[in-house]
């Protein structure tokens, strides 16, 4: 077991699996433990810990806003399920010994130089796009293509399809084809 658990890479055909597995494992835990509608997402979370984060700042503003009304800003599953994520991730790079720290990677370096501020307002605008069009189509990409799909829900594949394609179109642009 440990030896599987320490690999640099997993047969894709397993990780599907497993993937498949714990997506089942979600809708049974959320419906019937939890007795929730909403499957597995992350999106809504970012939201919640932005609130969370304002009420330190101004309480006020939190309180009167109606989004934050209606998106209730507490610390839930999906919050937890957002950490897990990052620590999950974390620990098989770890296990696996491919875990490295770099400020700058080298594809971003080879296109955009070797600026740690460029890459961190870089990422921090894409992260921001990325929240908004999510916010904007009602779900993430792991909400729509995962759950959505699980429930064969005609909106969550066309939102796939065009989350799919925005990345494909934005890879292209940032980074074209023969340009490294």
């Amino acid at each position: 077991m440990k030896r599987w658990l320490t690999l640099a890479q997993w047969n894709p055909y397993l990780a599907g699996a497993c993937v498949g597995i714990l997506a089942v494992l979600s809708v049974l835990v959320t419906s019937l433990v939890l007795d929730k509608g909403q499957y597995l997402g992350a999106s809504t979370t970012f939201v919640r810990a932005s609130g969370l984060i304002e009420q330190v700042v101004s309480p006020d503003h939190v309180a009167a806003n109606s989004y934050f009304q209606k998106e209730k800003i507490k610390v839930d599953w999906q919050m937890l399920f957002v950490i897990g994520v990052f620590g999950g991730a974390l620990l098989s790079a770890r296990l696996g010994r491919t875990a490295r720290f770099e400020w700058v990677p080298p594809v971003w370096r080879e296109r955009f130089g070797p600026s740690p501020l460029r890459r961190a307002v870089g990422a921090f605008i894409g992260g921001f796009i990325l929240l908004f069009g999510a916010r904007l189509a009602g779900g993430c990409p792991s909400g729509h293509g995962m759950s959505g799909n699980m429930q064969l829900a005609v909106s969550s594949l066309l939102a796939l399809v065009f989350f799919i394609l925005g990345a494909v179109l934005a890879a292209r642009q940032i980074y074209p084809p023969g340009d490294h």
